[in-house]
């Protein structure tokens, strides 16, 4: 321990610990060894302090002590709450790229100004002290009202009466504020930047002009040491009289430290006795102490009242103070006062009592007073115990019950009658008695300065640790620093996700925070899809007032979340589009462009080509492929014609993206008109995902530089192994390690070691690891506790030692799949290895390195089953794809159902084998003809939903007058008929689940192995039936879904029903490896025929409705007043035309929506054919250019693509 004055001891700390643990320092063990420490931090004292924890047991105690240190100069100056120095500069100095101001300070009041600096235009900086924390202001103007402007807030718990170091650094763009070891850099205002200091006060805010001071009447009270003012010492100045320095009020050249005697309760076993008073007998008794924890509860003081047979309790619960009176076992009184007392601050306490009256008061606070008329009859032979209850080990000990938490923390200035009680007489044994306490020193630590958690998580503590809250933050863990949310688009796919909005964490643990993004899974792409606020199409008038037209694109996502999106992807593109009449683009490739948009980093870069075009070719898209409107320029705008054209295409270039600003130059003429879109950034493939190397040799490995996670380090990776064991990664220190590693073929360890011993984490998978599947590790280690994760399995935890070292001190090299002496090397694929959300690229360096080869194909083993309805999964480069060919439904995984609405005269005939195709074949016969059709078992699956009864939901009909009919009776029940044999009767397969036809979705799966048939409905019981006819279908020739056109070969009953139709949805129809409901629907140019209305719809969706479904399209009939049928459609809020009015608007719109609407009734009721093409209408106007809405993006949103603002 160490002090100043020979009180107030502090405790020689270990240099990275967050504990109270006092460092051991072994001797010698014989008579002549000299063992010699130096320490880590040094320590500026008068006084030491040692304290013997053992010494030779066959031997006598004894120390020789010899220590070196430097010599230290001090200068220093006390205030006692009322003075000040003040300095002015006499001569304005010329502007420096650097102001610093250092000084010392110590104080026993956690309030007062420290320092305030005045400079040119009123402005100013005030450092002030409040409870217990320096807190940086700046202040602006003269306004009386203002209260400054909080720039920092740093250090805690300064008011200990022990030097703390404050230096605060002015720069040209920001402020470092240290307090002892901590700095905090802070961005200043721009008016500061050239801003030198006229005025500096120190102890109070000495202020020439009217500004409000920051703390009213409160100067500082303490001691300065060593104030500097870039080299100048201030504080000899004063000494010396100079005429710059002022001295206001009393300031003293030496440090006069009142002495105040702390003790504290450390653990469980703390307590202090102390005798009463004589006095008491007389019935008046006061009682006063000051206390400062942490915790929330604990027992500040207790005691008996024997003439009552009762026991006084003052302690603290939920940081209020509470006084309990217990008689028999039973409250007789509650008092309680106070609140937010686990603050960490020195709150006072009093306890009074004379014969009428009894109350306790926090912090001398009236309001913070409870009274009672009962007193407290205390006696001369009553004991006080304070903070705990001594072991009972005796009878005829003084009994002392605490039925609460003991108190943790610090007291001082105890007080019995008035009489200050001397607390170095209980450390001497002279005055009653105590245990486990730290007498003439007060050992609190503020954990959560500076905090450990991190992303905004909040810090709470108490006395031994501290607690991260991390809601709402994004993150997880105890010091809130791994993400919750996957870093792509890609990520999510593959955790078998689709379409929607998801937050992306670009940086994982990094300082980026989440973003919510559309990602777009409906393409073999994954899209991540970023919108601004603009991205509509957009009218431009022609304007003589104005020679330019400006417009600036704000993005939902933050500048370093842009930048890291677009670094990540392994493409990126933004439509820019620009449709013109008698409105020039880019000019001539020789003149100055009309036109150009700033794109990439930042605020940007000016660039003078168009979508489609290189960067710097100042061309458009037609301009390269060289089929522009007029061959002598190199966009079609710049035809300058007097019709629609438009210039559109992708930018590509992630160097130039995204577009932060359009500018649009020609169209201040008469007739110039314009349209532009520029559409959201889309980007797709993550670099980071699918990166990953194949170590092929026990001795491979790859090296990286050393990794720093010296307080938080977490490291996620996949792999994939046919090995039991072997080292994933291992960074070694010169006593530190932390290793990663594959010990048997279902465990995975996490050992490391930051100078407490090592330490490991074990997971025990219940299946084997090395199944050459994909597994995700997830390790984390920090300040509080280390974690390890594999799959999905349970976390293991270990907690950090108490009050040990935290720092992870490594200086070799990062081995990746090996280690340093090439032992138990990984035999593999790592893939998507990330050490603080930093991708390690494990591709590039494996190209480099022998024994390691780049990628790692076989993604299907571990991702096939996310390819669901029998969809295949396909192998690619980097990562897989599902092949939806052989399945009823379509999507990113086969997962997205192709359902429709059926009319009565709806029909779908898939064909099998043409007719004409007997008569090519006539020699043959008809079994050689027809055998690759001849089926002896049939699985057939859909679903449907309808009213009808009864009702036919799929035929299948042979040349040889055989067929299958899947129906639904007048019963509501669902039929199988077999005809397999033409000359036998139809075999009826009933299934006895009723209520079929009552609207909703039902799920029907059949499958059929020679004259064995399963019938399963919805989550029903399977069914099972035998035919007795024959086993085979024979010569199918098609399968028909909803009316039957030809049913000559139908008996009566089925022949009516198949002439019914079915009205309702089908959802999901496949026959073996059929689907002909989409094919249909999605692939026209397959063998079948549609009849009657079809449309594809979600009716056969069973769970709630896509929130996004309802999307506003615009179409022709959104725009107010009439519109030209050749220019593009834009929406009518984004146009810069204001001439017709809201309401003009919504009468045309319910106008033509009432036309639609009545044109879709006429429509629906004729029967048409899918293969029939709709003419376009050309405009009549031979020199106005047509464009739809459908024309402008290329990315435009459909059904299975929409695009939303976040």
């Amino acid at each position: 321990m160490f002090s100043d004055t020979g009180h107030n001891w502090r405790q020689h700390r270990q240099e990275d610990s967050l504990g109270v643990t006092l460092l051991a320092f072994p001797g010698n063990s014989n008579a002549d060894t000299v063992v010699q420490y130096k320490l880590k931090q040094a320590v500026i004292a008068r006084y030491l302090r040692l304290i013997p924890l053992d010494w030779n047991p066959t031997g006598r105690i004894g120390l020789r002590l010899e220590i070196y240190g430097c010599r230290y100069t001090s200068d220093v100056a006390n205030f006692d709450g009322s003075s000040n120095l003040v300095y002015r500069l006499s001569v304005r100095p010329s502007w420096a790229a650097m102001e610093v101001i250092s000084l010392k300070f110590k104080t026993l009041t956690n309030s007062g100004t420290l320092l305030h600096a005045e400079g040119q235009r009123d402005h100013s900086l005030t450092l002030v002290l409040e409870k217990g924390r320096l807190l940086l202001y700046h202040q602006q103007g003269v306004s009386s009202s203002s209260s400054g402007q909080l720039l920092v807030s740093l250090g805690s718990l300064l008011d200990d009466q022990h030097w703390h170091h404050v230096k605060l650094e002015r720069l040209s763009t920001h402020l470092n504020l240290t307090v002892d070891k901590n700095t905090h850099q802070v961005h200043i205002p721009a008016e500061l930047s050239h801003w030198d200091i006229h005025q500096l006060s120190l102890g109070a805010a000495q202020s020439h002009g009217l500004q409000k001071p920051i703390l009213s009447n409160r100067n500082f009270h303490g001691c300065l040491e060593n104030l500097l003012y870039n080299d100048l010492n201030l504080i000899d100045l004063a000494k010396k009289k100079n005429h710059q320095v002022s001295v206001v009020g009393n300031v003293t050249f030496s440090c006069a430290e009142p002495v105040s005697v702390a003790v504290t309760f450390i653990d469980s076993q703390s307590f202090l006795q102390l005798p009463g008073l004589t006095s008491w007998s007389l019935g008046v008794v006061s009682v006063a102490l000051q206390f400062r924890t942490w915790n929330k509860a604990g027992l500040l003081l207790t005691f008996d009242l024997p003439e009552q047979e009762g026991t006084v309790w003052l302690y603290l619960s939920e940081a209020r103070l509470r006084l309990q009176i217990n008689k028999a076992d039973r409250a007789q009184l509650e008092l309680s006062a106070g609140s937010g007392l686990s603050d960490g601050q020195w709150h006072s306490v009093e306890l009074n009592s004379r014969q009428d009256h009894l109350s306790i008061t926090v912090d001398r606070d009236e309001g913070a007073t409870a009274h009672t008329s009962i007193p407290l009859p205390l006696t001369t032979d009553s004991q006080l115990f304070f903070g705990g209850c001594p072991v009972q080990e005796s009878s005829h000990s003084q009994e002392c019950r605490n039925p609460f938490k003991v108190f943790q923390g610090c007291m001082r200035l105890l007080t019995l009658d008035n009489q200050l009680v001397d607390l170095i007489k209980v450390q001497q044994r002279l005055l009653g008695n105590y245990s486990h306490l730290q007498i003439d020193m007060c050992g609190i630590i503020d954990r959560c300065s500076p905090s450990h958690c991190e992303h905004g998580g909040r810090c709470t503590q108490s006395w031994t640790t501290f607690h991260c809250n991390c809601s709402n933050s994004g993150y997880r863990g105890a010091t809130c620093h791994s993400s919750t949310y996957k870093q792509s688009c890609e990520a999510y796919k593959h955790k078998g996700n689709t379409s929607g909005h998801y937050y992306i964490d670009v940086d994982g643990s990094g300082p980026i925070k989440p973003q919510l993004i559309y990602c777009n899974m409906t393409e073999d792409k994954v899209w991540m899809v970023i919108q601004h606020n603009n991205t509509e199409l957009t009218r431009v008038h022609s304007s003589p007032e104005r020679n330019q037209h400006l417009t600036h694109f704000e993005y939902a996502s933050e500048e370093e979340q842009l930048a890291a999106i677009i670094s990540q992807s392994e493409h990126c593109e933004q439509e820019l589009s620009y449709h013109c009449r008698k409105s020039r683009l880019l000019n001539t490739p020789e003149g100055a462009p009309f036109s150009w948009w700033l794109g990439g980093p930042g605020l940007g870069q000016v660039q003078a080509y168009w979508g489609g075009a290189m960067p710097g070719s100042r061309q458009c898209a037609c301009g390269l492929q060289d089929n522009c409107l007029d061959s002598h320029h190199y966009c079609n705008c710049d035809a300058d014609y007097d019709q629609w054209a438009d210039d559109s295409g992708l930018l590509i270039h992630k160097e130039t993206l995204p577009v932060r600003s359009l500018v649009l130059g020609d169209i201040q003429r008469p007739g110039s008109e314009a349209a532009y879109r520029v559409g959201p950034l889309r980007c797709h493939g993550d670099k980071n995902f699918w990166n990953a190397a194949f170590f092929d040799k026990e001795t491979s490995y790859l090296h990286f530089p050393t990794f720093h996670g010296e307080l938080n380090a977490d490291i996620s990776f996949l792999f994939k192994t046919t090995s039991s064991s072997g080292v994933f990664m291992e960074n070694l220190g010169i006593k530190d390690f932390i290793r990663i590693e594959l010990s048997s073929s279902s465990e995975v360890v996490f050992s490391f070691d930051v100078g407490n011993g090592p330490l490991e984490v074990r997971v025990e998978t219940s299946i084997p690891l090395n199944d050459n599947r994909w597994h995700s590790v997830q390790a984390e280690r920090n300040v509080k506790e280390a974690s390890l994760r594999v799959d999905e399995f349970p976390a293991a935890t270990q907690e950090a030692p108490a009050d040990g070292h935290i720092h992870l001190q490594l200086n070799s090299q990062l081995f990746i799949g090996g280690t340093a002496s090439r032992q138990k090397g990984f035999l593999g694929c790592i893939r998507s290895l990330q050490l603080n959300g930093v991708t390690l690229d494990l591709e590039e360096r494996a190209k480099i390195t022998p024994g390691v080869r780049p990628g790692c194909p076989g993604h299907c083993s571990s991702y096939s089953s996310l390819c669901q309805n029998q969809g295949r999964c396909v192998e690619r480069t980097s990562g897989f794809s599902c092949d939806c060919g052989q399945s009823a439904y379509t999507g990113s995984f086969c997962h997205k159902e192709v359902s429709a609405s059926f009319k009565s005269t709806t029909s779908i005939a898939y064909i099998l084998k043409e007719p004409y195709e007997l008569s090519r074949n006539s020699s043959a016969s008809p079994s050689a003809i027809y055998s690759d059709m001849t089926l002896r078992g049939e699985n057939i699956s859909l679903s449907f939903r309808t009213n009808q009864s009864p009702a036919l939901l799929l035929y299948v009909n042979s040349f040889y007058r055989e067929y299958l009919a899947l129906l639904i009776n007048k019963h509501d029940e669902l039929e199988v008929r077999y005809k397999l044999y033409s000359s036998r009767d139809v075999e009826v397969l009933g299934s006895r689940i009723t209520n079929l036809a009552d609207g909703r979705l039902h799920t029907v799966t059949i499958r059929r192995l020679a004259d064995t048939v399963t019938v399963q409905i919805d989550q029903n019981a399977r069914e099972d039936f035998n035919l007795t006819s024959d086993v085979e279908l024979k010569s199918i020739k098609s399968l028909i879904l909803g009316r039957v056109q030809e049913s000559d070969d139908l008996d009566v009953e089925l022949a009516g029903l198949a002439s019914l139709g079915f009205t309702g949805c089908l959802s999901g129809v496949r026959f073996n490896s059929i689907s002909p409901l989409k094919a249909a629907l999605l692939h026209p140019d397959s063998p079948v025929i549609v009849t009657g209305p079809l449309a594809q719809s979600s009716c056969g969706s069973s769970s709630p409705a896509n929130p996004y479904a309802a999307e506003t399209t615009h179409s022709l009939s959104d725009q107010p007043g009439s519109v030209d049928p050749g220019q593009p459609l834009v929406n009518a809020i984004r146009s810069d035309s204001a001439l017709i009015g809201g309401l003009i608007a919504v009468v045309i719109f319910i106008a033509v929506s009432a036309l639609a609407i009545m044109a879709r009734f006429i429509c629906s009721r004729k029967e048409t054919y899918r293969n029939q093409e709709v003419k376009a209408t050309q405009p009549e106007d031979g020199h106005e250019f047509p464009f739809s809405s459908q024309a402008d993006s290329q990315s435009a949103p459909t059904e299975n693509q929409k695009e939303y603002f976040i």
